[in-house]
């Protein structure tokens, strides 16, 4: 099951896409994708649906943020060998969390803003696991039956502000439309496996990023479990997994986005997203 919202922003209505690749609209079925909606017993329900009844919603309307309601935006970082080697970090002997601000949080097609001043902004294609029920000190075994689904995530980085200005991550993290997310929520049962999974990002149609979840070094049950134990996870929240190779950082020279780039990125099976790159507005 593939759940979208679409719309303008701040307007935007539930819906999903059919197995031809349609949107349909679900506003008749439930108010918005959110917390009450990622519920395991309404799931099910919007599982059993007939999309082919559903309305077709005419025309290419914007992609919202599949899931609203978020209480955390959750990240982690150097979590594939290969990429803590090409920035020359080590790799981890426990996950690096860090947290992405709720209002970088935009649809998947939205333009991304460079910061005023930036000069080293990034891109990051990586795997975003949504929270459907509340998680806390969970197993590692009982981790996955606390996801409702999955999420294409760029986590767009600003590198200056998060390793040259001191202090955590955070603030070259959560800067304004660093956290495009989409198209759709793929729901958990559609994802036979998570660690299974290709990811993939060029910029201006040059390859830049190829992986697969497979090399992850903490993969999707270790992470709910462990970033359970430091905070609730709550029904849409939002915990985004890491990158492969092939950042702008890692490149010699660096090669960051500049305005007029465009980045396009995937995952198997979550879709994919296609963003312009645009210069600080006020």
């Amino acid at each position: 099951m593939k759940l979208v919202r679409y719309g303008k922003p701040g307007k935007e209505k539930p819906g999903l896409i059919d197995a031809e690749g349609k949107l349909r609209d679900l506003s008749k079925v439930v108010p918005d994708i959110g917390p009450a909606q990622l519920a395991p017993a309404v799931m099910a329900r919007l599982a059993k649906l007939k999309a082919e009844r559903l309305p077709l919603v005419r025309g290419k309307p914007r992609l919202g943020v599949p899931v609203t309601g978020a209480t955390k935006f959750v990240a982690i970082g150097l979590n594939y060998s290969d990429h803590a080697a090409e920035v020359g970090a080590a790799v981890p002997k426990e996950p690096v969390v860090f947290m992405k601000t709720l209002s970088s949080m935009q649809g998947p097609n939205d333009d991304v803003m460079l910061p005023k001043g930036s000069t080293k902004t990034d891109y990051e294609v990586e795997l975003g696991i949504v929270i459907g029920t509340r998680a806390r000190y969970v197993s590692r075994k009982d981790a996955l039956s606390h996801v409702a689904g999955y999420v294409l995530v760029n986590d767009v980085s600003e590198r200056e502000y998060q390793l040259e200005r001191g202090g955590t991550w955070d603030k070259g993290k959560g800067c304004d439309t660093f956290g495009p997310i989409g198209p759709w929520l793929l729901s958990a049962d559609q994802v036979k496996n998570p660690q299974k999974l290709d990811l993939w990002l060029d910029v201006n149609g040059e390859k830049r990023q190829r992986g697969n979840t497979r090399t992850m070094v903490f993969d999707c049950a270790a992470l709910v479990s462990y970033v359970s134990h430091f905070m609730t996870l709550n029904p849409g929240d939002v915990i985004t997994t890491g990158t492969p190779p092939g950042v702008a950082a890692g490149m010699k020279p660096p090669r960051f986005l500049k305005p007029g780039d465009v980045m396009t990125l995937g995952i198997e099976g979550l879709g994919e997203q296609c963003a312009k790159v645009v210069r600080f507005a006020k």
